[in-house]
């Protein structure tokens, strides 16, 4: 029978245990300190947050108003299974959108103006500065551009 035999570690492979474990109890180091930090912070946060609490809820009802006052220039809702092309471009710009939709797929652009082309103006629902336009026959395509009233 053949010998087995253990081959004693090298000096190469001991460096390199050596090296993981040190980068191991680093990373363990690193995070331990970090979860200290933010345990400090949070306790601060809370400190601070209790003694300004009216005004920050004042705030926050202020930026939440002026969000939902906030209206779209175009809103296009898909009404059908699917809906070609529809396309949404900044004149002389980017194109914002060129695909087909989806039914219940709904899009909203906020840009000064827009360029909207509807392949089949019967398939979306078009909602213009908050007020919806009206529907255009199944099949018929649809060319309009739409200025924010800002």
């Amino acid at each position: 029978m053949g010998r087995h035999r253990s081959d004693p570690m090298g000096a190469a492979r001991l460096t390199v245990a050596v090296l993981a474990a040190g980068a191991v109890v680093t990373l363990l180091v690193i995070g331990a300190r970090a979860l200290v930090g933010s345990l400090g912070a949070a306790a601060e946060r809370d400190r601070t947050s209790a003694a300004t609490a009216a005004p920050a809820t004042e705030i926050a009802t202020e930026v939440a108003t002026q969000a939902t006052v906030r209206v779209p220039t175009v809103r296009i809702e898909c009404v059908a299974e699917t809906c070609p092309i529809v396309t949404v471009r900044v004149p002389g710009g980017d194109v914002l959108q060129y695909r087909e939709m989806s039914r219940g797929e709904e899009v909203s652009y906020y840009e000064p103006e827009l360029d909207v082309v509807l392949s089949d103006a019967g398939t979306v629902r078009v909602t213009a500065n908050g007020e919806a336009r009206p529907r255009g026959e199944a099949g018929e395509r649809e060319a309009f551009t739409v200025k924010s009233p800002d």
